[in-house]
C-alpha cells in the first residue's frame, strides 16, 4: 500500500467525485457503514457496478472493507472524507453549461466572425 501526496489525494478524491454513483456511494457512507447489496440496492445499480465502484473507491483510499462473516461491510476510511463531502455539498457554484463538456474537457466555443479593416465582421449586412 502506498502513502500518496496531497496533491495525489486531491486528484484521486477528484476522480472518485468525478461519478455520480460513486458520489452517491460516499455519501450513503457518510451516513454510516453499509454493504454491497444494499447499496445497490438503495442506489439502483447492479450488484456488478456497484462492486467496480466500491473497488475503485477502496483504490482511491477513500473506502475500507471490514470482513463480517460471508458479508463484507464498507466504510469510509476517515472520518474526515464526511466532512469534507459536507463541506463541498455547502458550496455554491455558478456553472457554465458550455464550459466543460461530459468527459470533463473544455468544449470548443464558435469562433466570432474575423471584423474587417472597417470593424464590420464577415457576412454581417452592409
Amino acid at each position: 500500500m502506498d502513502v500518496t501526496t496531497s496533491i495525489d489525494v486531491l486528484a484521486r478524491f477528484g476522480h472518485a467525485l468525478s461519478d455520480p454513483t460513486r458520489v452517491q456511494v460516499l455519501l450513503a457512507l457518510a451516513e454510516g457503514p453499509g454493504y454491497p447489496s444494499e447499496l445497490a440496492g438503495s442506489i439502483g445499480v447492479s450488484r456488478q457496478a456497484m462492486s467496480n465502484h466500491l473497488a475503485c473507491l477502496r483504490g482511491c483510499g477513500l473506502v475500507v472493507v471490514a470482513p463480517e462473516g460471508r458479508r463484507s461491510r464498507y466504510e469510509l476510511a476517515d472520518a474526515r472524507i464526511a466532512h469534507a463531502l459536507a463541506d463541498l455539498l455547502g458550496v455554491v457554484l455558478v456553472t457554465d453549461p458550455a464550459c466543460c463538456g461530459p468527459d470533463g474537457t473544455a468544449t470548443p466555443t464558435p469562433a466570432a466572425p474575423a471584423a474587417d479593416a472597417s470593424g464590420a465582421t464577415a457576412g454581417a449586412a452592409r
